[in-house]
């Protein structure tokens, strides 16, 4: 390898001074698996959520079944299924309005700032970088330090709003067990609706900000001894955090699925007690 002078102004593996070598990289691993994978799963994801939150049908299954992309149902639409409204409709029923419109865009902003969805979708889509000893595509970065990706700051205030949510889809799996004539009753689907929402809370409370919100500002633990015992569960369960970023995927959408065949008619939800 030779050393030769680059040109003026450039950055990263085109600087002046680094060793000029024609391949894009020395790894002989298939490096590009892991982020083709992450696009894969994201995309996945995305379609399919973005299809079910507009297609405002087969959300509510057996007079108590709610789909989490469907809650809280606050639209005017909600009132096709009797009973699928829980606070009330008083957003305008239109093809472009979602019925959960009150909650889902604050939801995916909780998840598009998330940590880890930030180094997924960076390294994934955005290829910055792509993965380790790769070089980037891009000529200059300024990182989040500028317009829009300096929003990614506000994490910390979605945090706090996904708590709330995970409040109502906590109601949701709880008001479950009751049908309107049947009384108290257990289904699959409650099972499926309570796996989803306890999932949701592990990976609301492994997020970094609440971490952070427990004893990121503590000097001494030894005066905060509450604190700091939620901060010791918030970082062992921290350590997991991305396989719930995960998981919670996978279980949002089958969760949906499970209550839309239900709706449809395509399968019975067996019930266990009533």
């Amino acid at each position: 390898m030779t050393t030769t002078a680059r040109g003026v102004g450039a950055r990263g593996v085109d600087s002046p001074g680094r060793a000029t070598i024609e391949a894009r990289t020395l790894r002989s691993d298939r490096w590009w698996l892991p982020p083709t994978a992450t696009t894969l799963g994201l995309l996945t994801f995305i379609v399919y959520a973005t299809v079910r939150a507009f297609q405002q049908q087969y959300f509510f299954a057996d007079e108590r079944y709610l789909t989490p992309f469907y809650s809280p149902c606050v639209s005017l639409g909600c009132a096709s299924e009797p009973g699928s409204s829980h606070f009330g409709m008083f957003l305008p029923d239109h093809p472009l309005l979602p019925y959960a419109a009150l909650t889902l865009p604050f939801l995916l902003l909780f998840r598009l700032t998330c940590y880890y969805y930030r180094k997924a979708y960076y390294r994934s889509f955005v290829l910055a970088p792509v993965a380790c000893a790769v070089p980037e595509p891009h000529a200059r970065q300024t990182g989040e330090t500028r317009f829009p990706l300096i929003l990614q700051n506000a994490h910390r205030y979605f945090f706090y709003l996904a708590v709330l949510i995970s409040l109502i889809n906590t109601y949701d799996a709880i008001v479950a067990f009751r049908h309107p004539t049947d009384g108290f009753v257990v289904g699959v689907g409650n099972l499926v609706l309570l796996v989803n929402v306890a999932l949701l809370w592990c990976y609301t409370a492994s997020c970094h900000s609440c971490r952070h919100i427990m004893g990121g500002r503590l000097t001494h633990f030894s005066k905060h001894p509450v604190r700091y015992w939620l901060w010791t569960k918030v970082s062992a369960l921290n350590t997991r955090h991305s396989m719930f970023a995960w998981i919670t995927l996978a279980t949002l959408i089958l969760t949906d699925l499970y209550v839309m065949l239900v709706a449809r008619g395509a399968i019975t939800d067996l019930r266990l007690i009533g």
